[in-house]
């Protein structure tokens, strides 16, 4: 099985994907290691990336994703995924990817992003992000302002490593 965690910048995507990886004992990839210098450098300056900046990195990120899934191992992989289209280009045609939407509200995320100073991400970005965002309709919804252990656990248990469906659509609250 294919885990793609979703969500604006300061979600908690890395934070439970790499969680739910050493859980599942799987390997673990973050988009951002898919993403050139030059969109690093355009983030880190505040300029939002165009659909022609994200194609390139999405198309690596398939990439790795079709490699996991030939070679039949359960992956986690962390990705904005911000509209559909963005989904739909990581979605191999018979599917086989879990999408996992970190939801969360901008005053939470914004104050996570005020104290982060290891990422490129500029903060000012966010409203774009959100501005940006598709909220999916396939995909399990967790609520970020509970514990990442706890996250890890819901998606566990509505969406195990062995399964074919799993929580479309379905939200986890506190």
């Amino acid at each position: 099985m294919i885990y793609i965690l979703m969500g604006v910048s300061g979600s908690g995507k890395t934070t439970v994907g790499q969680l739910l990886a050493q859980q599942l004992h799987c390997g673990f990839h973050d988009a951002d290691s898919f993403h050139s210098e030059a969109n690093k450098a355009k983030m880190h300056a505040g300029v939002p990336l165009t659909d022609e900046d994200r194609w390139p990195w999405l198309d690596a990120m398939r990439a790795a994703i079709d490699t996991a899934r030939a070679e039949g191992r359960t992956h986690v992989f962390t990705c904005s995924a911000l509209r559909q289209a963005y989904r739909d280009r990581l979605t191999p045609s018979d599917g086989g990817v879990t999408f996992v939407f970190m939801k969360g509200d901008a005053a939470t995320i914004g104050s996570r992003l005020s104290v982060r100073s290891d990422h490129f991400f500029n903060p000012a970005l966010l409203q774009s992000q959100f501005d940006t965002l598709e909220e999916p309709h396939d995909a399990l919804v967790l609520d970020i302002r509970r514990p990442p252990e706890a996250l890890v656990q819901d998606i566990l248990s509505k969406c195990p490593p062995d399964s074919v469906s799993c929580g479309r659509g379905e939200q986890t609250r506190p």
